[in-house]
């Protein structure tokens, strides 16, 4: 059973919001790990609760994290994230030079995120049992595609993705599967 997604499309507001690495990280928490409060999200990322309260306002101020209204206290308040995903097209934020450096410093964010995550994977590697080694990848492919065959294969393998989202169920792992689709140079005489 595939999951209703809520995506948040990124707009100007939103990105200058995200274009933070700490704000990232507090946001992919609460995304993928669920609510939490500011402390315990200080403790998972080393910042103080006043750090990270100060960050999940800011977040909450675009939009991006809420309270949950059916946790906390009036001294204990607990943040989710207000979407499952959030989705930016450069088109929208190359144009403009207030936006162009704020896009380009998120995207580095979201690289060196992505980096850290697989070269946490690679650490743990002799940890994991024998059926989770034969199931994981870190693959990478080199293919002579169009622009139009490309966003082909990028909405096929979303396709794919979304077919397995599902409630987590009892012997679930959390799953990070990154991939990418980018031409390999520049080439403005196209």
């Amino acid at each position: 059973m595939a999951l209703e997604r809520r995506t948040r499309q990124l707009d100007p507001r939103t990105l200058r919001a995200l274009a933070h690495p700490l704000r990232m990280e507090l946001l992919d928490l609460l995304t993928v790990e669920g609510p939490a409060t500011a402390t315990g999200l200080g403790k998972r990322v080393g910042e103080s609760s006043g750090t990270t309260s100060w960050h999940l306002r800011q977040l909450a101020d675009a939009g991006l994290v809420e309270e949950d209204p059916g946790r906390g206290s009036k001294r204990e308040r607990w943040w989710k994230a207000a979407q499952d995903s959030t989705r930016m097209e450069p088109e929208d934020f190359l144009d403009d030079p207030r936006t162009a450096g704020t896009m380009l410093a998120y995207m580095h964010h979201y690289l060196d995120q992505n980096y850290r995550e697989q070269a946490q994977a690679v650490a743990d590697l002799p940890r994991w049992t024998k059926e989770w080694r034969d199931s994981s990848t870190l693959g990478r492919a080199a293919l002579e595609l169009t622009p139009g065959e490309t966003r082909q294969m990028v909405e096929e393998i979303e396709a794919v993705v979304d077919r397995y989202r599902r409630p987590a169920a009892p012997g679930d792992e959390t799953v990070i599967a990154h991939w990418a689709a980018f031409p390999r140079s520049a080439d403005e005489t196209t």
